[in-house]
């Protein structure tokens, strides 16, 4: 599904160079579930935004369901990433003044679909994650966690090869963690390859693989042979 040998991405100005990811090399199968952790400036986000083909990479080689994305331009970039790639961002990014429908809709736009099809992938993504009965409110009109849960319905309404989740719980209080990690484990459970960038330790245990990320190297993997059912925090003392 992914595969990075010898990444490397090199930032450039004129005073200063920055190597934010140094010989990156991970390969995540079909199907997984890896939970990406590591501290601020390690490399997290630009393995993100080079996973998501919003960055390029300057040396290396990058195969994204099998194609090899190093010498795409912008408009196959593009093309390949609306149609394989869906993602989850911590602050949900909703377009405020549009419904819930709406909201799902808009990616949906840029594929050429005709409107009846859109309708019912929007309409069976609303009702995988909850909200079916609310595609008319407006994201202010809902939790935190319903917010996240159409972010999550946009993503799957594109039928994604793999969804980029980038803390996706950060937001949320521990109630409304739970209920979102419950759903993105049901959504794999079914076939969809999910990436996890997170900060949380608890929530990457979550995952039946975890990778650390260390000065832009993958510094270490982890398995875990069946994943571990745990709460993201720990239950209040009496």
């Amino acid at each position: 599904m992914l595969k990075m040998n010898n990444i490397r991405k090199v930032f450039r100005t004129e005073v200063v160079e920055t190597h934010a990811l140094r010989d990156f090399s991970l390969q995540v199968n079909e199907g997984e579930f890896v939970a990406v952790t590591g501290p601020s400036g390690s490399g997290k986000t630009t393995f993100l935004n080079i996973a998501g083909l919003l960055e390029t990479i300057t040396a290396g080689e990058y195969f994204l369901d099998g194609v090899d994305v190093k010498d795409l331009n912008d408009n196959q970039r593009s093309k390949l990433r609306n149609e394989k790639i869906g993602f989850i961002f911590q602050s949900f990014n909703l377009i405020p003044d549009l419904n819930l429908f709406d909201n799902v809709d808009v990616p949906l736009r840029y594929r050429s679909m005709n409107a009846k099809e859109r309708k019912e992938r929007i309409e069976n993504a609303l009702d995988i994650v909850g909200l079916a009965n609310r595609m008319k409110h407006i994201p202010a009109q809902l939790s935190g966690g319903q917010q996240q849960r159409v972010a999550i319905a946009r993503a799957l309404a594109g039928s994604p090869r793999f969804l980029l989740a980038d803390e996706p719980t950060g937001n949320l209080d521990s109630a409304m963690a739970e209920s979102v990690m419950e759903l993105l484990e049901d959504i794999n459970s079914k076939g969809t390859t999910i990436i996890m960038v997170t900060h949380d330790p608890k929530l990457a245990l979550r995952a039946p693989r975890s990778i650390a990320v260390k000065d832009g190297k993958v510094s270490e993997v982890s398995r875990v042979e069946s994943p571990v059912e745990m709460p993201l925090h720990e239950p209040a003392l009496a």
